[in-house]
Formats: C-alpha cells, sequence, structure tokens
C-alpha cells in the first residue's frame, strides 16, 4: 500500500512511515493477512492492536495520534472589556491545545505569539516555549531607597541631575547592548553546560549581566508613597527605584531553539496552521521538554541577577541605600498544584498573585505602577496583570503620535524621559487605573511609584512585554 491509499483508509499523515514499516514487518513474517482490512480494524479500535507483535508499533502511533489532535476547547475566563479580536481567538486557539487543562486571560491582554500577552494557560505535561515566550522571566523590580524625597522636587534640579547620571552610566540599553566590564555574580559560576544552548550562551549572558534591553524595558527613578509598613519599612513617601528587563539575549536564544525543536516534533495540525505554530509544546516525558525547563529556570535566575546588578550599580552611584525590594516576573512556566492537580502555568505577559504575594504592577513611562498584594483566586489559576498592556502596535504608534504632543504630558505629570522611543509614549497603552479596577478580585493595592526621571532605549526598537 502507497502513501495515497494508507490516507485515504483515514490514516494521519504522521503515522504513514510507522504504518508502512508495520506492512513491510507484516510481509517478512509470512503473514497472509490484508494489511488494508487490518488497518481499518486498528483504526476502530487501536487499544485491541497493543499487544501484536507486528501492528502494536502502528496501534500506539495512532493512539498518541488521536491524544495529539485538538479537543474540544476548555473554557476560560476574562478579566476587563477592552480586549482585541486577534487576542481573544490567540486565546481560543491554546485552549483547543490536547495539553490544555485550565485558562484565563488578564485585563491587560494584547496580541503576542501564539499565547496573548496576559494569557494564562495551565497544561498537563508539557510546556509551549513561545508560551512564555522570547524575554523569558521577563520581570519587574522596585526597590526603596534612604534617599530624602524632596530630592525629586523642581527645587532640587541640580541633585536630580545625579540621578540621571547614575541611570545613564548605571546600565546599557539596546538589543545588543553589552557591558565593557563584566559584573560578578553567583548566577555565572552556574552549570551553564546543562543544554548546549545555555553553554553557547554562556559568554554573551556575562557580558550583559546589568544591561536593559530594548522595547518597554525600562530603568528610573520615582516618588514612592506607602500607606501601611511594608518590608520593614514605614508608612511614607520615598524615592525608589524600578527597572523592567529580562533575560537579554541568552533567554531568547532558549526560547528559539527549542520553539524549532517542538515545531518539528509537533502534530501536523500545528505545524501547518500559521495561527497555531507558535503553540507547539514539549512533553515534558521528553528529553528536549526536561532540557527547556532546566533552560527555563537558569534564565529565571539570571534575569533575576540582571536586576540585582542593575539596581546595586545605580543605587551605588545615587549615594544610596537599598531599604527594600519588591520583585515579580511574568513570561514563564511554573509547576503548581491546582486542586490536587500538577499543571505546567504558562503566564505570558502575566504575574502570579497568590494570596500575600507582593508584586508591581506598571502602567507606563507617566503613570501609576502599583505595589499590589495577592489575592489568590483559584479562577485566575492565582494571577493577575503584568502592566497596563498594549492597546496599539508600535508601527500604529509611530504612525500616529508626534512628539511636541507628548512633551507637554509628560512635563504636566513632573517626569524628565532621558530616552525612550515614540512607540512606548503613555498614549499606547490601556489606562492603568482601568486595568486595576477590572482586578479588583485578584489583587489588593498596598502602594503606589509615581516615574520622575526615566530611561528607556530610544531607538524604538521591539521587544516583546
Amino acid at each position: 500500500m502507497n502513501k495515497k491509499k494508507l490516507l485515504h483508509l483515514g490514516l494521519a499523515s504522521d503515522c504513514v512511515p510507522t504504518a508502512i514499516r508495520c506492512i513491510q514487518k507484516a510481509s517478512e513474517s509470512g503473514l497472509r493477512e490484508n494489511p488494508k482490512k487490518t488497518i481499518a480494524l486498528l483504526l476502530d479500535a487501536p487499544q485491541a492492536f497493543l499487544a501484536d507483535p507486528v501492528w502494536s508499533e502502528l496501534a500506539r502511533e495512532v493512539i498518541a495520534d488521536s491524544e495529539r489532535k485538538p479537543h474540544e476547547p476548555i473554557g476560560y475566563l476574562k478579566w476587563g472589556e477592552d480586549v482585541d479580536a486577534t487576542a481573544l481567538q490567540q486565546m481560543a486557539n491554546a485552549c483547543r491545545l490536547p495539553i490544555s487543562r485550565a485558562a484565563a486571560l488578564m485585563p491587560d491582554a494584547h496580541v503576542g505569539y501564539g499565547l496573548p500577552i496576559g494569557g494564562v494557560l495551565a497544561c498537563e505535561q508539557a510546556v509551549i516555549p513561545y508560551g512564555v515566550g522570547v524575554d523569558i522571566a521577563c520581570r519587574v523590580k522596585l526597590t526603596i531607597t534612604d534617599l530624602p524625597s524632596e530630592l525629586l522636587d523642581e527645587n532640587h534640579a541640580a541633585r536630580c541631575v545625579e540621578l540621571d547620571r547614575a541611570l545613564e552610566r548605571g546600565t546599557v540599553f539596546g538589543i545588543g547592548g553589552a557591558h565593557r566590564h563584566r559584573h560578578s555574580h553567583p548566577v555565572m559560576d552556574e552549570d551553564w553546560s546543562i543544554t548546549a544552548v545555555t553553554r553557547e550562551m554562556r559568554d554573551r549572558a556575562w557580558s550583559q549581566l546589568g544591561t536593559s534591553g530594548s522595547g518597554n524595558h525600562f530603568v528610573e527613578w520615582g516618588m514612592v508613597t506607602l500607606p501601611e509598613p511594608l518590608l520593614g519599612v514605614e508608612p511614607g513617601r520615598y524615592i525608589g527605584l524600578l527597572s523592567h528587563s529580562g533575560s537579554r539575549g541568552a533567554g531568547a536564544a532558549v526560547c528559539q531553539r527549542y520553539t524549532d525543536i517542538a515545531r518539528r516534533q509537533a502534530p501536523s495540525f500545528i505545524r501547518d496552521d500559521p495561527q497555531l505554530r507558535f503553540l507547539a509544546w514539549l512533553s515534558m516525558e521528553t528529553e528536549a521538554g526536561q532540557e527547556y525547563w532546566l533552560a527555563m529556570n537558569l534564565m529565571g535566575r539570571y534575569a533575576s541577577a540582571n536586576h540585582e546588578i542593575i539596581h546595586r550599580t545605580v543605587t551605588r552611584l545615587a549615594g544610596a541605600t537599598a531599604l527594600a525590594s519588591v520583585e515579580n516576573h511574568h513570561n514563564f512556566a511554573w509547576l503548581e498544584d491546582h486542586g490536587g492537580r500538577a499543571w505546567y502555568v504558562h503566564r505570558k505577559g502575566a504575574t502570579p498573585a497568590a494570596a500575600g504575594d507582593l508584586g508591581i504592577i506598571p502602567g507606563n513611562m507617566a503613570d501609576t505602577c502599583y505595589i499590589v498584594r495577592g489575592r489568590g483566586d483559584a479562577r485566575s489559576l492565582h494571577s493577575a496583570a503584568h502592566g497596563a498592556g498594549r492597546r496599539m502596535s508600535r508601527t500604529e504608534a509611530r504612525k500616529r503620535f508626534r512628539w511636541r504632543e507628548w512633551r507637554d504630558y509628560l512635563r504636566q505629570r513632573q517626569v524628565r524621559l532621558l530616552a525612550g522611543g515614540l512607540d512606548e509614549v503613555p498614549g499606547v497603552y490601556k489606562d492603568i487605573r482601568e486595568v486595576m479596577a477590572a482586578q479588583t478580585d485578584l489583587v489588593e493595592p498596598i502602594g503606589q511609584f509615581e516615574p520622575r526621571i526615566v530611561m528607556m532605549c530610544g531607538d524604538d526598537s521591539r521587544a516583546e512585554d
């Protein structure tokens, strides 16, 4: 039998090579059975052939293929109303995967690759590299300092220049940005040979340790208001340092390497559909799945170290001492227990919000950033928004806006922008107050950060949220 006849029987294209091997094996064994009739019976009841010395391989393949096909979609809850149709379609696509078990969509949701930004997806025994994202373990970190809050007032302009210089000298922005003199950190003493790609990227990762990337990544000074004690800091007003970046080039390389592997192993309905190809997954029962898990977690520790270096360097240059820090990450997968079931929970542009979890939810370069405490809502898989969320693409923003209209806006908000792209002005983002209002059942605001001196890449380059 040839491929055309096998497909006509209803055999999946992925199973054809196995079927041909079994037919050859049957012929070599001297069996006089009709392969067409046998395969038709096998397709109806593959379990009955699992112990057959000739056809068991095809039976296992047929069963595995049925498990890889799109299922009836699972349901998901959505927080917020301002979500475009494409992002909703991406969430619906993710809910069709046979590995999907639970899902939720946060109020900052917008279009991503595969899983939308703001998407939360729990999978059984599988991870989706693009469900985590390109910038693995991208995170936000806030350090509350001992600098007197009066320094950010307009009548202290001279001292503000010192804060400017601390930002300008304390980190490096840009896609290929790297330090000439490398920083030391225990993360670089870990075993980076756990996978081929992490071994290859170790040298580049070390040169980029303490750098800030591009797009929506930032480092900024601002005013922190604490209405209640937090991490040993008394209520009051403080100068804080806030940063947003991730695992840089190393994280992107890990994502690309294992996405390529996942696509090669993916069933045809994933490979052949341009809307689904970014949802190719890796089984955690495979070597590739285990490798990705190790690499992803290393990138998480590296991204945290990246922020630690940035905050340590910038506060030192500003003559400040850290009183307390809060940090949380997105673009990651966590192995969690939900109702007694162990699931790999992907939070693509969403952040953990289990009961008592502290986190940071920024708005934009000029609006309020919120310090929050998670409420542990099981319906969202203990998740919340990671920021305000974009309302338009970078291309559309550059066509629609001009700097002259935003300079006055920033001045009115007492924000000084040292560098930043037009595709990051406040108008490209949703209203953070509306986003927060839509998730009052997910997080409790316990403090605020108001941006004052903002440093971004400034080259209009792109970075995934």
